[in-house]
């Protein structure tokens, strides 16, 4: 029986969602509690992407196949029980057999939190401390650049030569709330470290050290050396994901 698995967690003490070796994931701690509920048989998920080490996740979701009879409601109590505080079961639903967490997504949605004002401690490992004044303005402008379908290849961390990055973001914006600054973007698909080097760009925007209309020359050089450095990852959540 396959099951549909919504659930959210801390990225702080994990070194990314995917399986590594010698390193806490937050895949190998989902898959442990799967195994012991289903009654030691090794057990595996298959999510709708990955993040990257210390990025969090409020909607994140994955697919896997147990052997046992259970219901949704207590498959997602035992896998509460069985998993550490900081990642939790939202939901579990039985889906059809050919159901795919990653292969039916539709639209993805990432939010990234940055502090403007005084260095707040408490909030180290979830908001961006950048700490100093911004351009919000140039920032704002140069982030609908990015919306519609291109290719993101110069924003791109490790990319293959033959790797396909053309992806479409339906909608990018920038509000602020108090001095914090929340960018959103959505989209059908992020590539790795995609969304960390556009806010990473929009910032050397907001430091009045490239302009707004800039954001198309990089994306058409195709280049990652043109676009700069990549945000810190603890201000990075995958905030919802739609099928």
């Amino acid at each position: 029986m396959r099951f549909l698995i919504k659930f959210s967690y801390d990225g702080s003490n994990y070194g990314g969602f995917q399986t590594q070796p010698n390193m806490k994931t937050v895949q190998e701690e989902l898959e442990k509690a799967l195994t012991k509920v289903n009654n030691g048989n090794k057990t595996s998920i298959t999510a709708t992407g990955r993040t990257d080490k210390g990025v969090h996740a409020l909607c994140q979701y994955g697919h896997a196949d147990l052997n046992i009879e259970i219901t949704e409601y207590k498959l997602k109590r035992a896998l509460n029980s069985n998993l550490p505080e900081d990642i939790h079961v939202i939901s579990t639903k039985i889906v059809p057999d050919n159901f795919h967490a990653r292969y039916y997504v539709k639209k993805k949605e990432y939010k990234y939190y940055m502090n403007l004002g005084e260095y707040n401690p408490l909030e180290r490992n979830y908001v961006f401390q950048y700490n100093y004044k911004i351009n919000v303005e140039a920032m704002s402008k140069a982030i609908k650049y990015f919306e519609g379908e291109h290719d993101f290849k110069a924003f791109v961390t490790d990319n293959k030569e033959r790797e396909n990055c053309v992806r479409k973001i339906f909608k990018a914006s920038i509000y602020q709330q108090e001095n914090k600054l929340v960018f959103t973007f959505i989209g059908n698909g992020f590539l790795r470290y995609q969304v960390r080097n556009m806010i990473g760009y929009l910032i050397k925007i907001g430091e009045e050290k490239a302009t707004p209309e800039s954001v198309i020359k990089v994306l058409e050089s195709k280049d990652r050396t043109k676009s700069g450095k990549t945000a810190p990852a603890e201000g990075l959540y995958l905030y919802n994901v739609e099928y």
